[in-house]
C-alpha cells in the first residue's frame, strides 16, 4: 500500500479562491433581490420554479459534502459495485418521491412544508413530529457540511479547521438570507453546472494521470474475491440495501426535498425528478469511481482516514490547477446543500411552528414571520458554526434522526391517501418504531433466539412495504399490495435466521415494519373518516389571506 502526502496552497490562495467563490455567489443572489419579498416567495419561490431550476437543485441538494467522501468510500471499501451501490440507490429515492410530490400538491397546492399538510390532516402532535424531526435532521445536515468545509481547508492550506468553518458559514448566510428559497434555487443552478464541468474534467484526469484504464484493470487483481463482484452480496447488505432503506426515508422526512416538491410548478415535477435522478446518479458514481482507482492501485488513506481518499488523489495525480478546481466543486457541492438546509429550517420555523403553533389563529402576521424566518437562519448558522468546530462525532444523532424518518414513512404516505388514519396511530406509530429500531440497533437487549426472530419477522414486514410503497406510487394499490404480499413471503422464508447477521439494515426496516403495523391497527379501531378537501381550505399562502384553522375530522 502506498500513502501519499497532500499538497497545500498558500492561507492567501485558499481565501482568494472561497472569497471569488462566496462573492460571486452573493452576487449572483443580488440578480433576484425584490425591495419587499413576500413570505410564499421567500419559502417556496411562489410555487412555480421551472425544469431547469428545479432539476439543477434538486440534483444539487441532493449531493452534498459526505456525497463525495461516502461515494469514495463505498468504491474503496467494495471495489467495482460499491460506486454502484452508494449512486444507484440515492439517485432511485429522488426518481421515488416525485408520485408522492404529485399527491402533496394535489392535496395542498399552496402548500410550503409537508408538516402544514399534516397539520391540516391531524393537528399539531403529529405536525410537531414532523417538524422537528425536520429541524434536528437540517441543522446535522448543516453541521456535517460545514466541518466538511472546516475539513477541507485545513489539509490543503495552512489555516485552522475553525477558520474553514467559520468562511464557509458566514458565505452561505450571506447569499441565503435576503432571499432565501428563492436564492438557493438560483444560485444552485450555477453551482451545478460548475460542479458538473469541473467533474468532467477532473475525474478523467485523475484516471489518466495514474496510467489509464489499463493501469486500472491491472490493478483489479488486488482486489478480493468480493471487491472484484459486480453482483457483490457483501456490499448489497452491507452498504447496498441499509443505504437504499435510508434514503427513502430521508426522501419523505427530509424539508430540502419536500419544499422543492412545492416549489417546482406542478406540471414540472415529473421531468424535473427523472432529470434530477439521472445527473445525481451519474456525478456520484463518477465520484465513487475515485475509491475504486484508488483500490486499485494501493494508495491507502492518509492517517487511515477514509474521507481523505478524493483530496489524496487530486493532490497526488493532478497539477495545482486542477486541485484548486476540486476545492471550488467540493465547496460548490457543500455551499448548496448547506443553503438548502438553512432555507428548509426557516421554512419550518416560519410555517410550521410559527404560522401553526404559535400565531393566533387567523392571525399570521406577513411581517412577523419574515423576521422569523431570516431569525432562524443566522441562529441556525450560528449553532451549525459551534457544533461544527467542536467536532462532534454525530454518527448517532444521524442513526436516531434515520430511524425518526424511517418510522415516519407510512404514517405520512398512509395519511394523505387513506382516509382512516388517525392522530393517535400516527404518533403511536412512530414512537413504537422508533422504540423497537433504538433497541434493535443498539443491542440494547440481546438479540438473539425467539427475540432475533420477532425483530426479523418486523422487518420482514417493513421490507414488503418498503417495495410496496415503491410499486404503489408508479403501478397503483393492486399491483403494490401484490409486491408487497411477495417480498413478506420471500423474507420470512430467506431472511428469518439470516437477517440478524446485519444489525442495521434490520433494525431500519424494524422501524418501517412496526410503525406500519401499529398504524393499520389503531387507525382501523377507530370509526373516523376524513374529508380531504379540508386540507385546500386549511393550508394556504400567508400573504393574502388567513389560513383556516383545522376542525374535528368528518366522521362517517
Amino acid at each position: 500500500m502506498k500513502t501519499e502526502s497532500l499538497f497545500q496552497f498558500s492561507a492567501l490562495t485558499i481565501i482568494l479562491l472561497l472569497l471569488a467563490f462566496y462573492g460571486g455567489t452573493y452576487l449572483l443572489s443580488l440578480l433576484i433581490k425584490k425591495d419587499k419579498e413576500t413570505t410564499s416567495g421567500f419559502m417556496v419561490a411562489g410555487h412555480n420554479v421551472g425544469f431547469g431550476m428545479g432539476a439543477a437543485s434538486m440534483t444539487a441538494t441532493w449531493i452534498w459534502a459526505a456525497s463525495f467522501y461516502a461515494a469514495a468510500t463505498s468504491g474503496y471499501k467494495y471495489g467495482v459495485s460499491g460506486p454502484l451501490h452508494y449512486g444507484f440507490w440515492g439517485a432511485l429515492m429522488i426518481l421515488f418521491i416525485y408520485p408522492f410530490g404529485m399527491r402533496f400538491r394535489e392535496l395542498a397546492p399552496n402548500g410550503h412544508t409537508l408538516g402544514e399538510l399534516i397539520h391540516a390532516r391531524h393537528g399539531s402532535s403529529s405536525q410537531l413530529i414532523l417538524a422537528i424531526s425536520n429541524l434536528m435532521g437540517s441543522l446535522i445536515s448543516l453541521m456535517v457540511n460545514f466541518t466538511a468545509a472546516g475539513a477541507l481547508v485545513s489539509v490543503l492550506s495552512p489555516l485552522s479547521f475553525q477558520t474553514g468553518v467559520i468562511i464557509a458559514g458566514v458565505g452561505v448566510l450571506s447569499y441565503t438570507l435576503t432571499s432565501g428559497f428563492r436564492a438557493s434555487v438560483f444560485t444552485d443552478f450555477a453551482q451545478l453546472v460548475a460542479l458538473m464541468a469541473i467533474g468532467v474534467i477532473i475525474i478523467p484526469a485523475v484516471l489518466f494521470s495514474m496510467g489509464g484504464p489499463s493501469a486500472m484493470v491491472s490493478g483489479l487483481s488486488n482486489l478480493t474475491l468480493q471487491q472484484q463482484d459486480f453482483f457483490s452480496s457483501e456490499a448489497f447488505f452491507q452498504q447496498g440495501a441499509p443505504y437504499f432503506v435510508a434514503v427513502l426515508a430521508y426522501a419523505i422526512g427530509n424539508q430540502t426535498i419536500t419544499q422543492r416538491l412545492f416549489a417546482i410548478d406542478k406540471s414540472k415535477i415529473k421531468a424535473t425528478f427523472i432529470t434530477a435522478t439521472v445527473g445525481y446518479a451519474g456525478i456520484v458514481i463518477g465520484l465513487g469511481m475515485i475509491g475504486l482507482m484508488a483500490l486499485t492501485i494501493g494508495i491507502e488513506p492518509l492517517n487511515g482516514n477514509m474521507n481523505n481518499l478524493i483530496p489524496q488523489m487530486v493532490s497526488t495525480y493532478l497539477h495545482p490547477v486542477f486541485i484548486a478546481l476540486f476545492f471550488i466543486l467540493v465547496i460548490g457541492a457543500l455551499s448548496s446543500t448547506a443553503d438548502s438546509d438553512l432555507s428548509a429550517l426557516s421554512t419550518i420555523m416560519m410555517a410550521d411552528i410559527y404560522g401553526k403553533n404559535i400565531a393566533k389563529k387567523g392571525g399570521v402576521n406577513p411581517k412577523t414571520m419574515m423576521l422569523v424566518g431570516r431569525g432562524t437562519m443566522i441562529v441556525a448558522t450560528a449553532a451549525g458554526l459551534i457544533f461544527a468546530s467542536f467536532k462532534l462525532d454525530i454518527l448517532v444523532m444521524l442513526v436516531f434522526v434515520g430511524a425518526l424518518w424511517g418510522a415516519i414513512v407510512f404514517p405520512v404516505i398512509a395519511s394523505v391517501f387513506w382516509n382512516r388514519v388517525t392522530n393517535t396511530a400516527f404518533t403511536s406509530a412512530v414512537i413504537v418504531g422508533l422504540l423497537l429500531f433504538c433497541i434493535a440497533r443498539f443491542e440494547l437487549i440481546p438479540i438473539i433466539g425467539v427475540t432475533a426472530l420477532f425483530f426479523e419477522v418486523l422487518a420482514s414486514v417493513g421490507a414488503a412495504v418498503v417495495i410496496g410503497l415503491m410499486v404503489f406510487g408508479f403501478l397503483g394499490r393492486k399491483m403494490a399490495v401484490a409486491a408487497a404480499a411477495l417480498t413478506l413471503i420471500l423474507m420470512l422464508i430467506f431472511a428469518t435466521g439470516f437477517l440478524r447477521q446485519y444489525m442495521v439494515l434490520l433494525a431500519s426496516l424494524t422501524a418501517y415494519g412496526a410503525s406500519t403495523i401499529v398504524c393499520v391497527i389503531i387507525s382501523l379501531m377507530s370509526n373516523e373518516h376524513f374529508d380531504f378537501d379540508l386540507i385546500k381550505q386549511r393550508v394556504g399562502d400567508y400573504d393574502n389571506k388567513p389560513n383556516i384553522p383545522p376542525t374535528t375530522n368528518v366522521q362517517n
